[in-house]
């Protein structure tokens, strides 16, 4: 408490300004007053009457949360066996949304690389002696044509090395990619409400001259090679560039198809005619093409596995990193959304990771591949 007559502390600005009148009346000279003061929590002000003050702030450490780790890839048991002990297992792997070879996370959370996870769950499941065969749960539209291509060779290495049976149970979309990982298993169970086909192949090319035009920007690069920028969204598509890449198109379409007509020995020339303009079909019209075996719901594709491996009343479990929860034949691994995506406007063509590439995938939504629909 302040006794009687005590004077009232100045602050140290105050006391500078009266410092200041002192000094400058003094001679009718400007005399040159310099003052420091000392606070607390290391506050720190310096004035010199002539030059002002300079407050010195002791240096602020920003850290941002740390990421979690989802962890590694785990089974949980999302349907008990017959007689409610640990036994032979059939092993659900869920392979859902846009499949690229990106990591998808934001600043709280690791996200999955759609391509890393299903390799690492595929090692998980070789690695489980009690997983006697597979169910390969698919709910995507495809994917880059690389990304999508690499996943079939995996699931094709994977059941050449292990002899695990292997049944593609597709859900509400299995196309073009997608369907593509899926014609590598050893039968094909569709949804009866279910979509898939889509045997074609995608480049996202977006042409926005008008748009940059409407904010005055205005592209002048400096090129080594006049087609080192085909395919750039700041002007449309020449007729030789667009040449070009249909021609790369059609070689990726080929691929895909030869792969599918590889796996798919039941399909006739017609069925491959009657899908050869990629449109994607119903799971009914879809068996009478033969690019499924059977319609069903994953239940059906369980007991599927279950006859294949020539057992019953099985165990069955799903992989998934051990961050996540899993207690459904029907769950998911979640990923968070990418930072960019915390943005509710999107111009396709506009963020770096939409610039044109090849896919295999069925696209109504231009914006549909950046957007981890997982």
């Amino acid at each position: 408490m302040r006794q009687a007559g005590e004077r009232r502390p100045r602050s140290i600005f105050r006391t500078l300004a009266i410092a200041a009148a002192v000094g400058i009346s003094g001679c009718g000279h400007a005399i040159p007053i310099a003052a420091t003061f000392r606070g607390g929590a290391g506050i720190s002000a310096d004035a010199n009457l002539r030059g002002g003050v300079d407050i010195k702030l002791p240096p602020v450490e920003v850290k941002l949360p740390t990421a979690a780790d989802p962890g590694e890839m785990v089974a949980s048991v999302v349907r008990p066996g017959r007689d409610g002990s640990p036994s032979a297992r059939v092993a659900v792997v869920d392979l859902d949304g846009v499949l690229l070879n990106q990591n998808y996370g934001n600043l709280y959370a690791v996200g999955d690389n759609p391509l890393a996870s299903f390799r690492d769950k595929l090692e998980a499941v070789a690695r489980d002696p009690q997983v006697v065969a597979v169910v390969l749960r698919v709910n995507s539209p495809g994917g880059s044509v690389t990304a999508s291509d690499v996943m079939a060779e995996e699931l094709r290495r994977f059941r050449a090395r292990t002899h695990k049976p292997v049944i593609a149970s597709l859900m509400d979309v299995a196309t073009s990619g997608a369907y593509l990982v899926a014609a590598e298993s050893d039968q094909i169970v569709a949804h009866p409400t279910g979509l898939t086909g889509g045997l074609g192949v995608l480049f996202n090319h977006f042409n926005l001259q008008d748009a940059m035009a409407q904010l005055n920007v205005t592209t002048d690069p400096v090129k080594a090679g006049e087609k080192i920028d085909m395919g750039t969204v700041t002007a449309p598509l020449d007729d030789a560039t667009r040449a070009m890449i249909q021609q790369m198109a059609d070689a990726y379409r080929d691929h895909l198809q030869n792969l599918v007509k590889r796996r798919r020995t039941a399909m006739t020339d017609q069925d491959r005619q009657a899908l050869a303009d990629g449109r994607v079909v119903l799971a009914s019209q879809a068996l009478s093409l033969h690019l499924v075996d059977r319609l069903g719901y994953v239940d059906d594709a369980i007991a599927e596995a279950e006859r294949a491996a020539g057992i019953s009343g099985a165990e069955v479990v799903l992989f998934h990193r051990s961050g996540y929860p899993a207690h459904s034949i029907y769950a998911i691994t979640p990923s968070p959304a990418p930072l960019s995506e915390s943005i509710p406007m999107s111009y396709p063509g506009l963020d770096r990771s939409r610039l044109p590439t090849f896919l295999y995938l069925w696209q109504p939504d231009p914006t549909l591949p950046r957007t981890g629909a997982r």
